[in-house]
């Protein structure tokens, strides 16, 4: 994961945030551009790592994953296209297409698997009534018991973001020395105040590496990845 993430981030980022639509939000039947164009406002995950950030259309580079939304479910529609991603041939081009268009500039590699993520047990059954064995979405609730959730469809991504910023403001905010100082048992194990000192300036120094105006026009991001 610590080299996943590396490809992901440059010009002295070094963290990504993790993010997932777990269920992917899908009608039973749809198809995969029907899907991403019922999204085109709003991406539907939601973060999966420790701060409280609202979703923003903004990234430095990501990676996206899509799965269960099998080959057939993905094919064009016949005749006029609907829209851009319905005239796109394969689902790894519609994928791409709709986060070139939900994150204009960003560095984004994805990928499309058609094996959904098996959520049988032990997987905790936390789902909706509205959702079929597959994991996709019903109109209404079944009028009976469901034996349970066996795969669902899932969309996920690792981003390097400008509000990763606010993560590590906070976390320099944190370890400022006047609290430290009352966890004696930080320096007791060994841990030099100096040494502190310069990884707590690190911190500071990659906190300012996601400040939202740092390669914002995507050229200095862009020719660091090339």
């Amino acid at each position: 994961m610590m080299h996943f993430a590396d490809s992901l981030t440059f010009s002295g980022r070094k963290v990504v945030a993790a993010w997932a639509a777990l269920p992917l939000p899908a009608l039973a039947g749809s198809s995969l551009p029907d899907v991403l164009s019922a999204h085109q406002q709003d991406v539907p995950w939601k973060l999966l790592s420790s701060w409280n950030e609202q979703k923003g259309s903004c990234c430095f580079a990501q990676s996206v994953v899509l799965r269960g939304i099998c080959q057939e479910k993905s094919s064009s529609c016949q005749g006029q296209p609907k829209s851009p991603l319905h005239s796109c041939e394969s689902p790894e081009q519609m994928l791409q297409q709709f986060l070139h268009t939900q994150f204009p500039g960003a560095f984004s590699t994805s990928h499309v698997l058609q094996q959904p993520c098996a959520t049988r047990p032990p997987f905790p059954q936390f789902f909706s009534p509205l959702l079929t064995r597959q994991g996709f979405l019903l109109d209404k609730a079944q009028g009976f018991s469901s034996p349970g959730v066996e795969s669902i469809p899932v969309l996920a991504a690792l981003q390097s973001s400008p509000g990763l910023h606010s993560l590590l403001s906070g976390l320099c905010q944190e370890l400022q020395e006047p609290k430290v100082r009352r966890w004696s048992s930080f320096f007791t194990a060994g841990l030099e105040q100096d040494d502190f000192q310069e990884a707590l300036e690190e911190l500071r120094t990659l906190a300012q590496c996601y400040e939202s105006g740092f390669g914002a026009d995507g050229s200095e991001d862009e020719a660091d990845s090339d």
